[in-house]
């Protein structure tokens, strides 16, 4: 998908797996139950409130901590579905792509986008929209390697798909 568009969720700087999704719950692997404890300490009203569409906005270093996938797994199954911030700990955007969340890079967007304001994303364009403000923010194109994995749908199933195609 090229085009997202959807309400913010705004997060600050230094977001921790932990606070996305608490340790005690790693040992379940039901995205659906994943989804029901996202950020459930952290942010209660999230956990709550959050629409399939909505969008995370956050600061620097956005999934700092340790290495699980469960964390981006969370968001995606709590029907986020893009996360935009400053900055990312390194581990987490790559576990985002392999389980195909959208994530991008904005610093201009982390920093002027609001809480409930309403962004539009085109990726093919590198432009976010903000609809509530009327602004405009740019970021660098996700390189077309990762695309693919996002619109198969995470790193398995291209890696499925790509299996297929070259048998045929």
């Amino acid at each position: 998908m090229s085009q997202y568009q959807g309400r913010i969720w705004k997060f600050g700087d230094n977001v921790d797996t932990d606070a996305i999704l608490p340790a005690m719950y790693l040992n379940r692997t039901d995205p659906d139950e994943l989804a029901a404890r996202c950020f459930e300490s952290f942010n209660p009203e999230f956990c709550g409130q959050a629409k399939n569409g909505d969008l995370i906005v956050a600061g620097q270093n956005f999934g700092c901590g340790s290495s699980r996938e469960h964390a981006p797994i969370a968001i995606k199954a709590k029907g986020v579905s893009i996360v935009i911030a400053a900055s990312f700990a390194r581990i987490f955007f790559r576990n985002a792509f392999n389980v195909g969340l959208a994530v991008l890079e904005s610093p201009e967007a982390a920093r002027c986008a609001q809480n409930g304001d309403v962004l539009s994303v085109d990726l093919d364009a590198g432009q976010i929209r903000n609809e509530s403000r009327r602004e405009s923010y740019s970021f660098d194109p996700i390189p077309e390697n990762m695309r693919c994995i996002l619109e198969d749908g995470g790193l398995i199933p291209h890696i499925v798909s790509t299996m297929k195609s070259k048998r045929q």
